[in-house]
């Protein structure tokens, strides 16, 4: 088992083009891996830890960027995968990249299409890598080999083949802050075998993503590459991959692929990990997001997060609220209320009257519960509203709770004693 060399240091610029810097430091002796930082790019500074809301086609369902700025999100994702089909990203770099495209002045970050890939592709994959419910979409995945991937689009069945080298050329031509080298996910249940081999060519990949950067990055507007690593479950091939992104000059390790059938799992594979890696850059949990997930990694040292989940939540009627509410509600081991719920017909309290976004500053729960059965749009956009405003008061909370040594108290706010 063995990576490739590093790839040669002299052919890059460590501070990538002097547009972006992290810096960071650890403010809570008991806690002595939680950090706070500050991870600069062109389009702005972002405090961390810090959630990454995702823009999937370059819109957050339901929200206009003004809207997503005045309740304090600071960086949004958009999907190579989805934008490459459509409208395609060479469309988007004429309109002036995503963030004119779409109207965002802030950090941007995209992946590199590859869980998208292999989670459509093979079906339960999503399913196995971030344990959800499963998948039912037809497998598209054609072929897997060292060039890339070959896979049908969703869209219109045309065939596509993505290299790691036209991953990074549609980042670019997207033209976010912030990207990632193509890699290849694996679920679970396959063998260590197998998923070593995926890992391994993960790694080639990565190094052809950052020679591709280096061969195009002075054609396009300033960006930072990020490493993936892979290994599923396994500590052995962990460590393989976590000493492969420290030896190669990129500029962000993003934690990626299976991490396990169970919740504890899961924090261990990341203890394991974020513990290897070097502290000097940013690190990232891909596709991880509830309350509870982000609690239990940031003590382990990750800086930020991204997930749909608090926004998919609110399309279905889920409103993310604390520990105290839950429980007034009957809902305790959850981290949200369902409106659906008919106790909420005559209920007319806010949804958190703590909460200052304008859900909660204007309408009732009976108000909103109505709007639901009744089908009405509204009530999709003003929970919207309220999840990313209150994911983003959660990622205040523990900031400030880094500073002044009150993060076990403020866990116990928004999670209870669990």
């Amino acid at each position: 088992m063995q990576s490739p060399s590093p790839v040669n240091l002299n052919a890059f610029d460590a501070t990538f083009n002097g547009k972006f810097k992290f810096e960071y430091h650890y403010p809570d002796a008991t806690l002595p891996r939680a950090r706070l930082g500050i991870l600069h790019t062109p389009h702005g500074s972002l405090d961390t830890p810090a959630f990454i809301f995702c823009g999937t086609k370059a819109t957050v369902k339901g929200l206009t960027p003004q809207e997503m700025k005045a309740v304090g999100a600071q960086i949004i994702l958009s999907n190579t995968y989805h934008l490459m089909l459509q409208p395609g990203s060479a469309l988007i770099h004429k309109m002036g990249g995503l963030h004119k495209f779409m109207g965002w002045d802030g950090p941007m970050l995209t992946d590199s299409g590859g869980f998208q890939i292999f989670s459509l592709g093979h079906g339960s994959v999503s399913a196995e890598i971030k344990r959800t419910q499963q998948s039912v979409r037809p497998k598209t995945v054609l072929k897997i080999d060292e060039t890339g991937a070959t896979f049908r689009s969703y869209i219109d069945g045309a065939i596509h083949h993505l290299t790691p080298e036209r991953a990074i050329t549609v980042q670019q031509e997207l033209g976010p802050d912030l990207i990632l080298v193509l890699d290849e996910c694996t679920p679970f249940n396959i063998e260590k075998s197998a998923t070593e081999a995926a890992m391994l060519r993960s790694h080639r990949w990565g190094q052809r993503s950052l020679m591709q950067y280096a061969n195009t990055r002075d054609h396009y507007a300033p960006q930072a590459l990020y490493g993936i690593l892979q290994g599923g479950v396994y500590p052995d091939l962990r460590q393989v991959s976590a000493d492969f992104v420290n030896a190669q000059p990129f500029f962000g390790h993003a934690i990626g692929g299976s991490l396990g059938a169970t919740k504890e799992q899961m924090y261990e594979v990341v203890d394991q990990v974020a513990e290897r890696l070097a502290t000097s850059r940013p690190i990232h949990l891909l596709g991880i997001g509830s309350l509870r997930d982000i609690f239990s990694s940031v003590i382990l040292g990750i800086d930020t997060f991204d997930c749909v989940h608090p926004t998919r939540l609110a399309r279905h009627g889920g409103a993310l609220v604390p520990y105290a509410i839950r429980e007034a509600t009957g809902t305790p081991r959850r981290e949200h209320i369902n409106l659906w719920n008919s106790r909420f017909i005559e209920d007319p309290q806010p949804l958190d009257a703590s909460c200052s976004c304008e859900a909660c500053s204007h309408f009732s729960r009976s108000y909103l519960h109505h709007l639901l059965k009744a089908g009405e749009m509204l009530v999709q956009k003003l929970i919207t509203l309220h999840n990313v405003a209150t994911m983003n008061r959660v990622m205040s909370d523990i900031r400030s709770s880094l500073r002044d040594g009150s993060f076990k108290q403020t866990r116990e706010f928004w999670l209870g004693n669990e």
